[in-house]
């Protein structure tokens, strides 16, 4: 059961990193490579784009 949670929890945060990626003002290019990096290794690409993924779009104040 709770392998199944986890996965559940990966496939969660998996979409709403993929989510933020479409919406970025990133390059297309920057976007097709994070895509594909959280679609073949889910919980290293979502870790990897948490730290360094593009902030682009994002307004600060």
């Amino acid at each position: 059961m709770l392998s199944w949670l986890g996965g559940l929890l990966v496939f969660i945060l998996d979409v709403y990193a993929i989510i933020q990626i479409i919406g970025s003002g990133a390059s297309t290019g920057a976007k097709v490579f994070w895509t594909v990096l959280i679609l073949v290794l889910p919980l290293v690409g979502f870790l990897i784009w948490l730290v360094a993924g593009p902030k682009g779009g994002r307004v600060t104040a």
